[in-house]
């Protein structure tokens, strides 16, 4: 009797074994249906397309990057410009967009009201998120949106009741670079001389204090390792060439502040910040200058890949 324990329980192992390798193998196909059945995140790079990129990328920014972007199989990307057919902006395209990833640097002002319209009322609606690269600080888009948040952050000082009484002032921003001293947007509540219940918002310039093309080296700090925007991201890198901007930036304050770039010079930025505005993600990252081949280089691309897997989950 005490010989056959050992048997039987040797043969209740070996199925118990081929039932956890069956399990396992189904739900090991299970995730590959799921992988391949999961929509893409659809990526759309739009960029104002100047002919000085090509010293850096061969090609315009806007279409290495979405070059780039195509290695992955998660991501569905189409590469726009504004010398395209509606700027690049057309419904259909926006329609079909989760994440919109902006380069604009000398032609701010060709893009149309409509079009950053457009752009706003499906961020705020969740329906697409946007990442702003360097210049793009000053993008009539990412300058819609801080605007937004500026006003989003106002209106959470006003009790729910009492918000469609309240009058709203935006106050533009003057205009040229800041000061060190300069304080961010701001607002306040205040009773007008006609007795009004009156919410006026500095509104933001989306500028800094200075910058300098001398292309020299930017060190940066990961500040949020667990951001999923830092995943596999180091501590610490550096940029071998780059444009310097001197903080502070003039935005409502991020929800998360993910990079910090320094210049061997004192000069520091808040190079990586992220925001929600109404249902939507924006995402800036500082580094570039379209005569650097900074997104041909593994560390801001994988920070681009971070960045548009982030805005894109649903």
């Amino acid at each position: 009797m005490n010989s056959i324990i050992p048997v039987c329980l040797t043969s209740f192992l070996n199925k118990l074994s081929l039932i956890l390798c069956g399990f396992i193998s189904f739900l090991g196909m299970l995730a590959v249906v799921n992988s391949a059945s999961a929509k893409p995140i659809r990526v759309v790079v739009w960029d104002e397309r100047q002919e000085a990129q090509k010293s850096a990328y061969g090609d315009y920014l806007g279409n290495t990057l979405a070059s780039e972007l195509q290695q992955h199989p998660e991501f569905s990307v189409k590469s726009v410009g504004l010398n395209d057919p509606d700027q690049g902006l057309s419904d259909d395209i926006l329609d079909n967009c989760d994440v919109l990833i902006w380069w604009g640097h000398q032609k701010h002002g060709a893009v149309t009201d409509d079009h950053v319209k457009a752009v706003i009322d499906r961020l705020k609606a969740g329906k697409l998120s946007l990442i702003a690269l360097h210049s793009a600080h000053w993008s009539k888009p990412f300058v819609a949106a801080m605007g937004e948040r500026a006003l989003e952050d106002a209106l959470k000082s006003v009790p729910k009741s009492e918000r469609e009484k309240v009058k709203i002032v935006k106050v533009p921003w003057r205009g040229g670079m800041t000061k060190r001293d300069e304080p961010p947007p701001s607002f306040r509540r205040y009773k007008a001389d006609d007795g009004a219940d009156t919410l006026e918002v500095q509104m933001p310039g989306c500028i800094f204090t200075m910058v300098e093309n001398a292309g020299k080296p930017s060190h940066v700090t990961t500040l949020k390792p667990h951001h999923p925007i830092a995943e596999g991201i180091p501590a610490q890198f550096d940029i071998p060439q780059t444009e310097v901007y001197g903080g502070p930036f003039h935005v409502p304050k991020p929800d998360a502040v993910i990079f910090e770039e320094h210049w061997d010079n004192g000069e520091s930025f808040t190079s990586g910040c992220a925001w929600k505005v109404g249902k939507g993600k924006v995402f800036y990252f500082r580094p570039g200058h379209e005569t650097y081949p900074i997104y041909k280089q593994e560390i801001p691309l994988r920070i681009i890949v971070n960045a548009v897997k982030w805005e894109g989950k649903k």
